[in-house]
């Protein structure tokens, strides 16, 4: 019996036998129990919290820090264009990792935040810019829609379910979940519905608006773990927005008019007439300021806490046509990707590229209808091709158009 004993597999950390612990880990030459196999994983992250402050969240480092052009270079790997935005958004992001490295010298300077603002018509860029840059960041990041969001007791999400969704991503550590970043897409869809005071509420509108500048000023706010009143039982958390980044983007549809009548492009007159003349009516976008948000239905205190206004061009031909072709994960990269998981090999005439931009400029859908015009011109090939033994398939201008014209005599 004593025999059998020895013969025991033992952990080669602290030598107890296997009937001693819960269970071994087998290695190549040697053994790990359960309890030395916990101590080992305390030890290693006791080891790297190093890199941790004391109530655990990441430790920055200025000289670790991307710079703004590092940040931009970043962008343009995935996203065509819009230098002006993403001069923006790499300058204060940047600016925002310095106010969380600030220290206090006594100078009695305190950095405040700069949350933003960015303006562009549909399909040119404001969500891929967002997703793109959180890749790239230290700090918890979030993409919340504004469309969702109603006023407190009404159906739909309350405002306090924003900073839900950075708890959710910082792992419910509230002081990580502090240094975030938020980015609230379609804000212009929580604009104010008529100038007219009405004796309805507009539930989705200015009441949003005006829930939301508690968050954007900084405040401690109680955020429920859960989302909203699914869960009434459940203990608040408090949150305090002061350090956190706000991102805002729209499309704002029809601002354009709003700028157009500002700079008075209707008037009679030689000197207006020269003052128009100066302006670019393709694109009167890059013209816009703070009194054309208000105009449009943002209430003046929810745009005093968006400081920095920034705006998309509108795509022309040549931005379309390096969209499809030149970014990491362009679309037709992405169509190649697939055929090359059936090992076929996916080709395309040179000629099809600017069919398929004409036909998006024809659409007036931006980047969103270059995807969709592909789509359609691969649905038929992407049937039936891997079904068959085929190793290669090229995308003629032919046949483009063949697909194209099938399709839209389909839906008529």
């Amino acid at each position: 019996m004593a025999d059998s004993k020895n013969k025991k597999n033992r952990c080669s950390f602290c030598g107890r036998s296997e009937d001693e612990v819960g269970f071994l880990i087998t290695g190549m030459n040697g053994y790990i129990c359960d309890s030395c196999s916990a101590q080992a994983y305390e030890i290693t992250q006791e080891a790297l919290g190093s890199a941790k402050n004391a109530d655990g969240t990441a430790k920055l480092n200025l000289k670790e820090l991307p710079k703004p052009k590092e940040i931009k270079s970043f962008l343009d790997q995935y996203v065509i264009g819009q230098d002006d935005a993403k001069r923006f958004l790499a300058v204060s992001v940047y600016n925002h990792y310095k106010r969380l490295l600030q220290k206090d010298n006594g100078d009695d300077v305190e950095i405040e935040k700069s949350n933003i603002i960015m303006v562009g018509s549909t399909g040119t860029g404001k969500t891929l810019l967002a997703r793109t840059i959180a890749k790239l960041l230290h700090v918890p990041f979030t993409i919340v829609d504004a469309t969702v969001l109603t006023e407190a007791g009404y159906v739909g999400e309350d405002i306090e379910s924003i900073l839900t969704r950075l708890l959710q991503v910082a792992d419910y550590n509230v002081s990580e979940a502090e240094q975030g970043i938020v980015f609230i897409d379609e804000i212009d869809k929580i604009a104010r519905k008529g100038d007219n005071p009405s004796i309805t509420r507009d539930v989705s509108g200015e009441g949003v608006q005006q829930g939301l500048l508690k968050l954007l000023e900084g405040s401690v706010v109680n955020v429920p773990p859960q989302g909203g009143r699914k869960h009434p039982d459940q203990k608040m958390i408090p949150v305090n927005t002061k350090n956190i980044l706000f991102v805002c983007g729209g499309a704002f549809d029809g601002i354009e008019k709003k700028i157009a009548q500002r700079l008075n492009t209707h008037v009679v007159g030689y000197n207006a007439s020269h003052k128009v003349a100066q302006l670019d009516k393709n694109n009167m976008m890059q013209y816009i300021s703070p009194q054309d948000l208000k105009s449009f239905g943002l209430i003046p205190e929810i745009i005093g806490r968006l400081p920095v206004l920034t705006y998309l061009n509108p795509l022309d031909r040549i931005a379309l046509r390096a969209i499809l072709t030149e970014p990491k994960n362009s679309i037709i990269k992405q169509y190649v990707k697939l055929f090359e998981m059936d090992k076929i090999k996916l080709e395309f005439d040179e000629e099809v590229f600017d069919y398929i931009v004409d036909k998006a400029i024809e659409y007036k859908l931006g980047a969103r209808g270059l995807r969709s015009i592909v789509e359609t011109i691969m649905m038929d090939a992407m049937f039936e091709i891997p079904s068959e033994a085929q190793k290669q398939f090229k995308v003629s201008l032919d046949y483009a158009k063949l697909q194209l014209e099938k399709a839209n005599l389909s839906r008529l």
